[in-house]
């Protein structure tokens, strides 16, 4: 072999070796740099606040009782009129205001009934039902509605069907700001976690959002709501 062909070889095999020491630290960088992926941290961040109710459905439940049937329902009509009249003057618009058919019950009329001891023999209530966005109003009725049973009319709580219900509607207001705060509470704990483990804090690779939650802030405040949202969020983790 003459000393160019020497040399020629001697050039490709150094270009050769060099490839391969590159090549090598290229797989050895790339392995390195999956293996800080897989590091995570996974976490939870909750948002939660009160917010006042903004819709009140009140139903008004009155009852009469008579053995005839058309003193019956006169009675009923002269109580609807009577709790109608009571609600606009608290405030209450018109509107906001509606009145369901009366029920009468004949006692007599009844398969198990006991003809003997029926004292009336017809039974009836009415629901008038308030729904309203002037809560304030309506509370203020709800305290005052004694001044109806001074009247002689009878009002029934039984029926757990008929329960006065708060809403709060404007969930969709409110999302992002309690979004937003989930996603803060939920660094700030993977910010503690990284630093207590040495690491540094890298991007989010994935993150979902929780389902909101509504509920009463408590039994006697039915009118003042409880939003609540849990993100789970998981972040990178690194040297």
């Amino acid at each position: 072999m003459n000393p160019s062909s020497k040399t020629s070889a001697t050039i490709l095999g150094c270009l050769f070796f060099a490839a391969i020491t590159v090549f090598g630290y290229q797989i050895q960088q790339t392995a390195t740099d999956v293996k800080a992926l897989d590091r995570t941290v996974t976490v939870k961040g909750l948002a939660e606040n009160e917010y006042p109710a903004d819709i009140v459905i009140w139903p008004i439940q009155f009852s009469a009782a008579s053995n005839d049937l058309d003193a019956i329902y006169s009675q009923l009509e002269s109580q609807s009129k009577l709790v109608k009249q009571f609600l606009l003057d608290q405030g209450i618009a018109e509107s906001e205001i509606s009145m369901a058919a009366p029920t009468v019950t004949d006692k007599l009329a009844q398969q198990y009934g006991s003809q003997g001891n029926v004292e009336f023999r017809y039974t009836a209530f009415e629901v008038v039902t308030v729904y309203s966005k002037q809560i304030d109003k309506a509370r203020a009725a709800m305290k005052n509605l004694s001044l109806l049973g001074k009247q002689g009319i009878v009002f029934t709580t039984a029926n757990y069907d008929l329960k006065t219900e708060y809403i709060f509607s404007q969930l969709n207001q409110i999302k992002p700001e309690m979004i937003e705060q989930a996603t803060k509470n939920a660094r700030l704990v993977a910010q503690k976690f990284a630093k207590d483990s040495d690491s540094r804090l890298g991007k989010i690779k994935r993150a979902t959002q929780g389902q909101f939650s509504i509920y009463n802030r408590d039994q006697t405040t039915p009118y003042i709501k409880k939003v609540r949202v849990v993100s789970t969020i998981e972040y990178y983790l690194a040297d």
